[in-house]
C-alpha cells in the first residue's frame, strides 16, 4: 500500500511539476540523430532523477527507522500531517520564505549554473547527469514523497518509496519532454492549482495513519513494543 501511495503521489505530483520542473525537460537539448536517440535520451534523464529519490529516500528512510525504534513513528505522522495542514493556511509570502532557505541558496545556484552548463553537451551523460541534479532541486511533492519516506519507520522502504515516487512522475514528465511544445503555458499554470488538494489529501491521510486507528492500509495498528523488539532482533 505504502509502494502504491508513493507512486501516486509522484504520478499526481508530477502534473504540479509541469508548471514547476517542466521547463528543465522541455529545455533538454535535442540529440545529434535519429528520434530513437531522442527517446532514450529522455528515459536516461528520468532514470538520473529516480535514482536521486531513491538515494534521498535511504537517506530520509534511516531517519525515519530510529525514531520508529524509538517509538516516535505515529507522533512523526500526526506532526508531518500536521506541517502539510499548516502549510496549506499559510499566506504565500510565508511559504515563500519557507521554501527559500537561505542555508540552500549557494547549493542551489551551483546545481542551476551546472545544469544550464550540461544544456550545451548533447549527449546521453549529460542528460543523466541533468536528471541527477534535478532530482535534488527543491519541490513541494519531493517534500511530500520525503516525507511519506520517513514515515516508512525503514531504510529500505524509505529508498523503495521514494523511487516508487519517481516512477510516478515519469510517465507525465516524459510526456511533455515530448510533447510539451503542444502544451501551453497557461494549462502549465492551471496544474500548479491543483496542488493544495493534492497537500490535504495526504496532510489527512499522515494523520489517519498516526492515529493508529486500525483501519487495515489507511491507518493500520501499529506495536510499538513489538516493533522495538524487531528491530534489535
Amino acid at each position: 500500500m505504502e509502494i502504491f501511495s508513493a507512486f501516486l503521489i509522484g504520478l499526481f505530483g508530477s502534473f504540479h511539476c509541469v508548471g514547476m520542473c517542466g521547463p528543465i525537460a522541455l529545455a533538454l537539448p535535442l540529440p545529434s540523430s535519429g528520434n530513437f536517440t531522442f527517446f532514450i535520451g529522455r528515459i536516461i534523464y528520468n532514470l538520473g532523477r529516480v535514482i536521486t529519490y531513491s538515494l534521498l529516500g535511504l537517506i530520509i528512510g534511516y531517519v525515519g527507522e530510529r525514531l520508529a525504534v524509538a517509538g516516535y513513528q505515529q507522533m512523526l505522522s500526526i506532526i508531518l500531517g500536521g506541517v502539510f495542514l499548516l502549510y496549506l493556511i499559510l499566506p504565500k509570502k510565508y511559504k515563500i520564505r519557507i521554501l527559500n532557505f537561505s542555508f540552500l541558496q549557494k547549493p542551489l545556484t551551483f546545481l542551476k549554473t551546472k545544469i544550464s552548463s550540461l544544456f550545451n553537451v548533447k549527449s546521453n551523460l549529460s542528460f543523466f547527469t541533468i536528471g541527477l541534479l534535478n532530482g535534488f532541486l527543491p519541490c513541494g511533492f519531493v517534500y511530500i514523497g520525503l516525507a511519506g519516506a520517513v514515515a516508512t519507520g525503514s531504510l529500505i522502504n524509505g529508498m523503495l518509496f521514494m523511487m516508487f515516487f519517481g516512477l510516478g512522475t515519469i510517465p507525465v514528465m516524459f510526456a511533455v519532454s515530448i510533447f510539451g511544445k503542444f502544451i501551453s503555458l497557461n494549462f502549465r499554470q492551471k496544474l500548479t492549482k491543483l496542488a493544495p488538494a493534492f497537500i490535504l489529501f495526504f496532510a489527512i491521510l499522515f494523520l489517519l495513519r498516526g492515529m493508529n486507528l486500525g483501519i487495515p492500509y489507511v491507518s493500520p495498528k501499529i506495536d510499538s513494543a513489538k516493533m522495538h523488539e524487531m528491530m534489535h532482533h
